[in-house]
């Protein structure tokens, strides 16, 4: 009991997502049955409890003798959108346990990207082609985690003068294995880096997601093989390490 009111954590059965997030700031362990609970719950709760009141909104609604979430409920829908706008009427619902908004549990990234600095400046070529290949790995592995493809690779090269350059290809068609993000990588290296001028900094990301199939056609052995390599690959590492398998240059 006691670590429970250390935690002050309440999870809060209920379809408004902004009801979670109360949940975080209220004292005890309590839960709500149901959506007609939600307004009970919510009503003793100080008004800065409710997602989307900030300090200079709470002292807004205090000047109106508004202290509580109950208070906020009780208030005129009307005069809220008077004085606070579209907002206003948005925090009269949501004091009344109304929210409309489904609850997200994952959202899909924009991007995927790993980067590395160095501890001095690096001007050989094949130091740089390895650090691609390791990073690139690593995004790869990442990206099948999400059960992504990629369409887009992009380079992050930082000179010694801290100047950053970024390049990046656009593919045909969307890969996630870690020899397609390595090959393009390398590429654009080749490409974009000045040969002998030193990088402090190197990244490579990947971007223009799609979601991996969850079947691929049986005429397509080669990509399904590929697949199923590099997914007996992040197990490994998973389970032993990065430096269970050794890539080869």
């Amino acid at each position: 009991a006691q670590g429970r009111e250390e935690i002050r954590l309440v999870r809060i059965a209920s379809v408004g997502e902004f009801l979670e997030q109360v949940g975080a700031v209220a004292v005890g362990v309590r839960a709500v049955g149901g959506r007609g609970g939600d307004a009970e719950f919510l009503a003793p709760l100080d008004v800065r409890a409710l997602w989307g009141i900030g300090p200079k909104t709470a002292e807004r609604l205090h000047a109106l003798g508004i202290e509580t979430i109950g208070d906020l409920a009780a208030h005129p829908t009307e005069d809220l959108a008077f004085r606070f706008g579209k907002h206003g009427a948005d925090l009269a619902r949501r004091a009344r346990g109304i929210d409309e908004r489904p609850i997200v549990t994952q959202r899909t990234p924009k991007s995927l990207s790993r980067e590395t600095t160095f501890a001095v400046d690096i001007r050989d070529e094949a130091t740089l082609q390895r650090t691609i290949r390791t990073l690139a790995g690593s995004v790869g592995r990442r990206l099948r985690r999400h059960r992504l493809r990629a369409r887009t690779v992009t380079i992050k090269l930082r000179w010694s003068d801290f100047t950053t350059l970024t390049r990046q290809v656009t593919l045909p068609h969307a890969i996630h294995t870690d020899e397609a993000i390595i090959t393009q990588g390398l590429a654009l290296l080749n490409m974009h880096w000045p040969q002998g001028r030193p990088v402090r900094l190197i990244g490579i990301g990947v971007s223009g997601f799609e979601e991996a199939p969850q079947q691929i056609g049986l005429w397509d052995e080669e990509a399904k093989s590929d697949r199923r390599l590099a997914e007996t690959l992040d197990a490994l590492r998973d389970r032993f390490g990065d430096d269970i398998i050794r890539r080869g240059e």
